[in-house]
């Protein structure tokens, strides 16, 4: 059988990205590859980490381009270039173009530190997250995994883990803990769409069994 070939999307120091390289290296996921790591950055240090592992790197910045389509269109032409299967959003802090998410439609995942629908959208991500967690008060956050549509955070939920918020946690305490889980549930999730048992209907994802 022919390995799926993984694009993983980046902007920063790549954690996730090296969750799901140690989770390939391991067998842990099987039958497929990360066939190239894109940074809409500059010197992030995930692009080291695809360099250490071997699996070619390179940066696409919107300020290289004259518009947004014209970066949407190389960017899509990249992807198809390399013959990407799936493409995995590993801390990549942009929204993908509508007609990079209609070529693949159920096929781009990104992992979120929150417990969507809770502080996601437009201008939750990082650390600004768990500051509005502290802010709330809030008693549970946690992770999610979820498919890629053209709007920042909606698309259907694939995964969810819950990190409880402990007295006197501070940004770092917490996201040190909820980052954790991702690096579990992040895995876990290339694992069930490359092995195909993530099935949409509407907004509900079901797991399917594993073929034998």
């Amino acid at each position: 059988m022919q390995q799926k070939r993984i694009a993983v999307m980046v902007s920063g120091g790549g954690s996730n990205l090296q969750a799901i390289i140690d989770a390939i290296d391991s067998g842990y996921i099987k039958g497929c590859r990360i066939a190239i790591v894109i940074s809409n950055k500059a010197g992030v240090f995930a692009l080291e980490r695809a360099r250490g592992a071997g699996i070619p790197g390179c940066v696409i910045t919107p300020a290289e381009f004259k518009d947004k389509h014209e970066y949407n269109r190389h960017l899509l032409k990249v992807l198809k270039e390399n013959d990407i299967d799936y493409i995995v959003l590993a801390g990549y802090l942009s929204i993908l173009a509508p007609e990079i998410v209609d070529a693949y439609r159920y096929k781009i995942i990104n992992i979120h530190p929150s417990l969507i629908p809770s502080f996601c959208g437009m201008g939750f991500y990082g650390s600004r997250v768990h500051k509005a967690v502290l802010d709330y008060g809030v008693k549970l956050t946690g992770a999610t995994v979820h498919f890629v549509d053209e709007q920042a955070d909606t698309g259907p939920i694939i995964l969810q883990q819950a990190v409880e918020v402990q007295e006197g946690d501070t940004v770092d305490t917490l996201s040190k803990r909820v980052l954790e889980v991702e690096h579990k549930l992040l895995p876990l999730a290339v694992k069930l769409l490359v092995e195909g048992r993530l099935k949409v209907d509407g907004r509900w994802v079901s797991i399917t069994k594993k073929e034998e």
